[in-house]
């Protein structure tokens, strides 16, 4: 650690107990609602209405309840960490209204195609609006990577510090990720010939999520000099990196031999690497490179009340749904009409 990381306090266990359900509801949001989104995003690439329709009924059981932990995070950041949501909020309002703006259509598409309408609005409001969500949780991990200006604990930048050229890779390289992820739950759950659909397209997908990510790590060599240096006093970050490479390897042999249960495995611990490598660069900032978990957190009494209210009740209750739902739907799925 540097000087800096060791003169700010230790937080507090519910401090780490609320950090620790903000990082565990966003990466099941983003393995949950990211198949969702990538199959959002593949639909795009077929025009094929029996492929089309077996892809919207692969995630229906799924999707709305995947994305119940977005509104996790939301509400634990506004509730634990109002310092962070009250930073966070100004610095990325442009991507969270895109966001939401991409999820609206995404949900009233799914809602609404087959039920009369125009059929090009709802199925291009289905794969646009999945696209375009995955692209602007991509570019936010880029912007923070580069660090957020901060003064006096408000955000002190412009409403366009988010599009830069390391988030537009980071956003793409998700887009790619993402479209991976649904394609190895295409395959894991069809048993029709999308399944064959997805095994044509899933390398070219990694092939892609790599070469972005690649070009991204090169910018954040020379641009990100903060999270280079963290890194560099935590070498044992590195592991996370040797876990991805094992995963994406895992990928492109499960792919090759045909293995179903496997690639959608191996994306989701790509992920799980991805993640723990971010958190290592981060920690103990929530707001790159100011805002630390302790001196963000809520009074004692408001996390200790946030705790026997929403922390015993509510996080367990959407946590097992989202488990009872996928044991509910385990195996292939038989859509209507196959």
């Amino acid at each position: 650690m540097n000087a800096v990381d060791m003169n700010q306090a230790a937080p507090s266990f519910l401090a780490l107990f609320w950090a620790g359900v903000i990082a565990f509801s966003i990466l099941a949001y983003v393995v949950l609602d990211g198949l969702d989104l990538g199959v959002g995003i593949l639909f795009g690439a077929t025009r094929d209405p029996d492929l089309r329709g077996e892809m919207m009924g692969l995630i229906a059981p799924f999707w709305d309840g995947a994305e119940t932990w977005l509104v996790v995070v939301g509400a634990s950041l506004f509730a634990a960490f109002p310092s962070v949501y009250a930073i966070f909020l100004p610095a990325f309002y442009l991507p969270v209204l895109l966001l939401l703006i991409g999820l609206i259509f995404r949900g009233v598409a799914f809602e609404f195609r087959g039920r009369g309408g125009p059929s090009w609005l709802w199925s291009g409001g289905f794969w646009i609006g999945s696209a375009l969500a995955a692209f602007v949780q991509g570019a936010a991990v880029g912007a923070m990577i580069l660090g957020v200006q901060v003064k006096n604990g408000q955000f002190a930048g412009g409403p366009f510090d988010w599009l830069r050229p390391l988030p537009i890779l980071t956003g793409i390289g998700l887009m790619f990720g993402y479209a991976l992820l649904g394609a190895g739950w295409m395959i894991l759950k069809s048993p029709t010939p999308l399944r064959d659909w997805a095994y044509e397209r899933a390398p070219f997908l990694a092939i892609g999520m790599t070469l972005f990510l690649l070009l991204a790590s090169l910018l954040t060599v020379i641009q990100a000099h903060d999270v280079m240096t963290r890194l560099i006093q935590r070498p044992w970050a590195d592991a996370f990196v040797l876990v991805g490479l094992a995963a994406l390897s895992g990928v492109l042999r499960a792919i090759a031999a045909r293995r179903d249960a496997l690639p959608f495995a191996f994306t989701a611990l790509f992920f799980l690497a991805a993640f723990g490598f971010l958190a290592a660069a981060f920690w103990p900032y929530m707001i790159p490179y100011s805002v630390t978990v302790a001196n963000a957190a809520a009074p004692e009494k408001s996390l200790s009340f946030l705790f026997w209210g929403a922390g015993i009740v509510v996080l367990p209750v959407v946590l097992i749904y989202s488990i009872v739902i996928h044991a509910l739907f385990r195996g292939k799925l038989r859509v209507a009409g196959h």
